[in-house]
């Protein structure tokens, strides 16, 4: 699976903005997949889940009742909806998708970031 990550940019404190996550390759619908971000000087950490049907989400703490994931498997896309935006949203965003859904999500496939940059 390749995945491409787009929709991201420079955005005021709460503010929204979209990504999108779209995949080739194999067989999108058969993956669960979610995005993880990464700030400077920090590991890279979980932000997002969703299943391979979309019936099940996993949010991290921080993120919850900001965020939404949701996914088009027509489309072979996942999304990601930000919205109150915080400066400490400030990351490079990666999608990923891999085989399950439960936490600990473990991908198999990686796509390239796209920055996010929220100004206070």
């Amino acid at each position: 699976v390749q995945l491409q990550a787009s929709g991201g940019g420079l955005v005021q404190a709460g503010g929204s903005l979209r990504l999108s996550c779209t995949a080739s390759g194999r067989t999108f619908s058969v993956y669960a997949a979610g995005w993880f971000r990464q700030a400077p000087g920090k590991e890279r950490e979980f932000v997002a889940g969703i299943s391979w049907s979309g019936g099940r989400t996993h949010y991290a703490d921080s993120v919850r009742d900001r965020f939404t994931i949701s996914r088009d498997n027509a489309k072979n896309t996942v999304y990601l909806q930000m919205s109150s935006l915080k400066p400490e949203d400030t990351a490079v965003y990666y999608c990923a998708a891999g085989r399950e859904l439960n936490p600990p999500f473990d991908p198999d496939y990686w796509g390239k970031g796209t920055q996010v940059t929220v100004s206070s």
